[in-house]
C-alpha cells in the first residue's frame, strides 16, 4: 500500500505547452489521466471516488508527478491526497454540467452563469429579490436549464464552486450584489463575479472526474 508523501505542496509549475508540463524546471510528461486540458484540466481520479474533486494545480501537478516516479499505482491511487475539496450536492451538479460541455467554452460559461444565478436566488440578499422582479429571475432560469439541458439536484446551499481566499473575496461579490440597485445591474453583477471565477477556476485548479472501477 502507498501513502502520499507530501503534505501541501507549495511548488509552482510553469504554463503548460501543448503535451509537455513544466514543472521545476523538469519535464514531466502527461499522465494517461488527462482528459481535457482546456479551458478546464479534466483528469480521470486515479483512484476509487463518486464525486469530481477540485485540487490546486501545485498540488495536483505533484501528485501526478509521484504517479509517474510510481507505475505501479496505475489503477490505484495513495491512500491521502492532497488538499482538495470533494464535489457534493448542488456543487456536484454544477461542475457535472461544466464537464458536459467541457470542449465548449462559451456553453461551460452559461452553465457558470445559470449557476450564479441559482446561487443568488437561494443564498444572495438583495431588496430587488423580494420585488415581482424576481419572478424575471425565475424564468430566466428555467429557459437557461431547458436550453443548456441540465438540472440541479439535493441540497442547494453551495452551488458555486469553491475559491481558495487568498485567489478570490467572496465577501466582495456578496457585497457587489446587494448593493444592485435594479435587475439589470444584478444580472450585470453576477454576470462579472462568475466570469472572474471562472478564469480563476481555469487558471488555478485540476479537476478529477469520478472512477468507480480503479
Amino acid at each position: 500500500m502507498n501513502i502520499w508523501p507530501f503534505g501541501r505542496s507549495h511548488r509552482t509549475g510553469r504554463e503548460k505547452m501543448a503535451e509537455i508540463i513544466y514543472f521545476n524546471n523538469r519535464r514531466i510528461r502527461r499522465p494517461d489521466t488527462l482528459t481535457t486540458s482546456g479551458p478546464w484540466e479534466f483528469r480521470q481520479a486515479a483512484w476509487k471516488t463518486a464525486h469530481f474533486v477540485q485540487m490546486l494545480r501545485p498540488d495536483a501537478f505533484a501528485l501526478e508527478e509521484y504517479r509517474g516516479q510510481h507505475p505501479e499505482l496505475k489503477g490505484s491511487g495513495p491512500l491521502q491526497l492532497p488538499p482538495h475539496f470533494s464535489l457534493v450536492n448542488g456543487m456536484q451538479s454544477t461542475i457535472r454540467g461544466i464537464f458536459a460541455y467541457r470542449d465548449r467554452e462559451d456553453k461551460m460559461r452559461d452553465v457558470y452563469l445559470l449557476a450564479g444565478l441559482i446561487d443568488c436566488m437561494i443564498n444572495q440578499i438583495n431588496p430587488v429579490l423580494r420585488t415581482a422582479l424576481l419572478r424575471d429571475m425565475y424564468k430566466k432560469v428555467f429557459k437557461m436549464k431547458k436550453a443548456l439541458g441540465i438540472a440541479w439536484y439535493g441540497p442547494l446551499d453551495h452551488v458555486l464552486l469553491p475559491i481558495d481566499p487568498s485567489l478570490h473575496n467572496v465577501h466582495e461579490y456578496c457585497d457587489a450584489l446587494a448593493g444592485a440597485r435594479n435587475m439589470k445591474a444584478l444580472y450585470e453583477k453576477i454576470r462579472e463575479g462568475t466570469t472572474e471565477m471562472f478564469d480563476i477556476l481555469s487558471l488555478k485548479y485540476v479537476f478529477y472526474f469520478p472512477n468507480a472501477e480503479a
